[in-house]
Parts: C-alpha cells; sequence; structure tokens
C-alpha cells in the first residue's frame, strides 16, 4: 500500500500523455551509479501532489509513465503497469518506464 507522498507531472506529447511519477521524499535529489543517473532535481520531475484514486484514474488514459522511488514503483507493480524485472536500481532508488502499446 502506497503511504509516502507522489509528485505526479503530466506532460502532453504528440504520441500521447506521459506520467511523471515520483516520491515527494527524493525529489530534488540527484543519484549516481557507474554510468546511470538520476537528477530529480530537473523540472521534468516537478508537479503537484497527488492521491492514488487520482493516478490509478489518470493512468487509464496514459500511454508513457516515468516511475521514481520505492512507492511510485510499488504503485506502477499494484497497477500492473511495472513488471519487477524491469525495475532498475540507481543508489537503491527503484525507477522504471513504461510504454503502453504501441
Amino acid at each position: 500500500m502506497v503511504a509516502g507522498k507522489l509528485i505526479v507531472s503530466e506532460k502532453e506529447s504528440p504520441n500521447g500523455l506521459l506520467l511523471v511519477i515520483t516520491d515527494a521524499n527524493i525529489l530534488g535529489k540527484s543519484f549516481e551509479e557507474g554510468k546511470l543517473q538520476l537528477d530529480l532535481s530537473k523540472e521534468f520531475y516537478k508537479g503537484i501532489e497527488r492521491n492514488k484514486e487520482w493516478i490509478k484514474k489518470m493512468s487509464q488514459k496514459a500511454q508513457y509513465f516515468h516511475l521514481t522511488g520505492k512507492e511510485a514503483i510499488a504503485l506502477g507493480v499494484e497497477f500492473g503497469l511495472v513488471k519487477v524485472d524491469k525495475i532498475l536500481y540507481i543508489k537503491k532508488v527503484p525507477h522504471a518506464q513504461v510504454v503502453i502499446g504501441g
């Protein structure tokens, strides 16, 4: 069950809606491991706090998902968007990108 706060940014593209879902407690931080980097201070990650119900409703409209953090990934798994074997970890921070369809 998701307990932490989630920050969501909605981005419209010619190919559909992208939802960027990030755990609030890691927003603004940067993580590096080898050649991999997550820079959560970038404008791309900035959004507004949303609840699970709103995210579930919007997830049915979105074609792309960018999920970062334990809570965001847990929600993605719960909603059937993220396969556990496709989760990338950078400094123990889970991250996944999902394309629906296509």
